[in-house]
């Protein structure tokens, strides 16, 4: 009767290792995603980011506005401390 404790671990220290493991998994997975998720740019908001140079090539081509304007924002946009950037198409 002495001996009753042979030493193993037994059901309750079997399961509470495991609870502790899964416990611990849980933890690591919610860190990652929340790294994951508050760290990561949506690919739209990337793709989405045009130059000033594209938005007015793009209205040159569809005709929106005509070569003189195109040449005078062009200036402009290359030299921001020109004078003369004043719209005059809506």
């Amino acid at each position: 009767m002495m001996d009753w404790y042979h030493g193993d671990w037994g059901y309750a220290g079997i399961a509470g290792m495991a609870m502790m493991v899964a416990l611990w998994g849980v933890i690591i997975g919610f860190a990652v995603w929340a790294i994951a998720h508050f760290t990561r740019t949506e690919p739209s908001q990337v793709a989405n980011v045009e130059s000033s140079h594209a938005i007015l090539d793009r209205r040159l081509a569809s005709g929106e506005i005509g070569a003189e304007e195109y040449a005078r924002i062009r200036h402009a946009l290359n030299a921001p401390d020109a004078p003369g950037l004043t719209s005059s198409s809506p």
